[in-house]
């Protein structure tokens, strides 16, 4: 890190950090893991929107914070109000960098606690980087602190699976095409066809017609299953379930235009998969021929399912 007497352009800023990152592998990332307190700013993923959704670690940040700079109405106002009634809080929302990091720098560098405060988690799609490493370049340290992402509040109220044995074995969190997005970059598609990946769309719910439409012009089946959840584990949550071919008319009759999850895939309704090898015979062998019960099954597990018991 290094530490300056005069104000730098974040632009500047960010652009040293990123050649400091080519360079070498920052220290930190071998003295410490998620979930430790660690010396400065921490970045903190709200969760999805139910305060109760808050990690532990982000909740004790929280009620020793001084400053909270949070992101507006994309952090459920019951979260503010939960834990940080005792703090200043700035809203983000309509500050530009050149703002957002002289505030959090000079608070911080008058022995203010500040949080940084995103909603979901601040590694999919939080815009967090930039701001990070335009504070380090000021000389103030930061550091993730992970959060609830929408896709896991989506999978919980649909109750179901986003991956599923026979059904889902991978997950992609993608967005729509759009101002930041080309055409050539959007994957949805691509994601689709492969047919055994349960897609997670962001940032798409002003999008979810149109990108329907696309797929149906790509040639894929109409009945496949799609998910909308509006403002998931919010008190206002609204679900909505269709297919391909009628999730855009059943958005527009809803109304929603922001703040939605889109999931498309079989995982949505969670149905035709196969039992798993996890609780199958073979975790009951070492029972069944008198072996000690304290058999480390990791030992027995077949090698395909092994991340199962991590996940």
């Amino acid at each position: 890190m290094s530490d300056t007497s005069t104000e730098t352009d974040p632009q500047s800023a960010i652009d040293a950090q990123g050649e400091i990152r080519r360079a070498e592998l920052d220290d930190r990332i071998f003295e410490h893991s998620a979930g430790d307190q660690q010396e400065g700013i921490p970045f903190v993923g709200a969760g999805p929107g139910n305060p109760r959704l808050l990690t532990v670690a982000g909740r004790e940040l929280l009620e020793t914070a001084d400053l909270v700079v949070h992101a507006g109405s994309l952090v459920n106002s019951e979260v503010l109000d939960a834990y940080c009634d005792h703090a200043e809080t700035v809203n983000s929302i309509g500050k530009d960098l050149e703002e957002l990091i002289p505030l959090m720098r000079d608070a911080y560098k008058e022995g203010r606690n500040v949080v940084r405060l995103h909603s979901g988690d601040p590694a999919i799609y939080g815009a967090a980087i930039e701001q990070m490493d335009a504070l380090e370049h000021e000389g103030v340290p930061t550091y993730f602190v992970p959060g609830v992402t929408s896709a896991f509040a989506a999978s919980a109220t649909l109750r179901t699976q986003l991956t599923l044995n026979e059904v889902s074995n991978h997950v992609a969190f993608t967005r729509p095409q759009g101002k930041t997005l080309t055409p050539e970059e959007d994957h949805i598609s691509d994601f689709v066809e492969m047919g055994d990946v349960t897609t997670c769309i962001y940032l798409g719910t002003h999008a979810v017609a149109d990108t329907m439409n696309r797929l149906i012009e790509d040639g894929h089946d109409e009945d496949i299953p799609v998910a909308v959840v509006y403002h998931a584990s919010w008190p206002d949550e609204d679900v909505m379930i269709g297919t391909v071919g009628t999730i855009g008319e059943i958005l527009e009759e809803a109304g929603h235009r922001a703040s939605a999850m889109v999931i498309i895939g079989d995982a949505v309704t969670g149905a035709g998969y196969e039992r798993s090898f996890l609780y199958d015979g073979w975790a009951n062998r070492g029972s069944d021929s008198g072996a000690h019960a304290d058999t480390d099954e990791t030992d027995e597990q077949p090698e395909t399912d092994q991340e199962t018991t991590t996940q």
